[in-house]
C-alpha cells in the first residue's frame, strides 16, 4: 500500500472524495444529524458543532484503526441499552421543558463545556459500531486509510454544520415551546429504535 507521502494528488482524491460520497449520503437524515438539530434549536450552536466533529474524529479514527472489530468491544446489546437509556432522558427533559417554557421564553443557554460534552457523548455512544463506522472500516481495509478518513470525517462534519445550520433555522420560524416538544419526541423516537436492538 502506498504510503501518504508517496501518493500523487489524483491518487489520493479518489478515494477521499469516494469516501466523503457514500458516508455523505448515508448520514443524511440519520440520528446523528438528528441530534444535532434538536440540540442546536435549544443550544448554542459552537458547542454542539464542536462536540459532533470530535466525536466523528474519534470514531473514524477507530474504525480506520481497529476495523469492523470496534463494535466487538461492548456487547451491541449494552451499547444499545445505553443509547436508548440517554435518549430516553433528554426526551423526557425536553418534553417537561417544553410543558413549562411560554412562547416567548428564551432558549436556555448550557455552559458551552456541558452542552460540548452532552453532544460529544450522545454521537459517541449512538454511532459507535453504526453502520456508517463499519462502511468506514470495510472502506479502509480497501483503500488507502489516510485519505478515507479524511473523506469520512469531512463528510460527517459536513452534515452536522447542516444540522446546526437547520436547527438553528428552525428556532427563528417555530416558536420555543413547540421546539422543545419536537425534540423530546425525536429523542424519544431514537430511544425506541436503540431499544429495540436490545431485544
Amino acid at each position: 500500500m502506498p504510503s501518504f507521502d508517496s501518493m500523487s494528488i489524483p491518487v489520493w482524491l479518489s478515494p477521499a472524495f469516494t469516501t466523503f460520497g457514500l458516508i455523505f449520503l448515508a448520514e443524511l437524515g440519520d440520528k446523528s444529524q438528528l441530534v444535532c438539530i434538536t440540540l442546536a434549536t435549544r443550544h448554542r450552536q459552537v458547542p454542539v458543532l464542536v462536540g459532533a466533529v470530535a466525536a466523528f474524529v474519534i470514531l473514524n479514527t477507530l474504525a480506520v484503526v481497529f476495523g469492523v472489530g470496534l463494535a466487538e468491544w461492548l456487547p451491541h446489546r449494552v451499547l444499545a441499552g445505553i443509547v436508548a437509556v440517554l435518549f430516553a432522558v433528554f426526551g423526557i427533559l425536553a418534553l417537561r421543558s417544553g410543558a413549562d417554557c411560554g412562547e416567548d421564553e428564551d432558549v436556555p443557554a448550557l455552559p458551552g463545556r456541558g452542552i460540548l460534552i452532552t453532544t460529544f457523548l450522545m454521537i459517541l455512544l449512538a454511532e459507535m459500531g453504526d453502520k456508517t463506522q463499519i462502511a468506514v472500516a470495510g472502506l479502509a481495509s480497501n483503500l488507502q486509510p489516510i485519505p478515507v478518513w479524511i473523506g469520512a470525517t469531512l463528510a460527517l462534519a459536513t452534515t452536522s454544520v447542516l444540522g446546526v445550520t437547520i436547527g438553528c433555522r428552525l428556532l427563528r420560524s417555530v416558536p420555543l415551546r413547540r421546539l422543545h416538544q419536537l425534540s423530546g419526541v425525536i429523542f424519544l423516537l431514537l430511544a425506541a429504535s436503540a431499544l429495540v436492538k436490545v431485544f
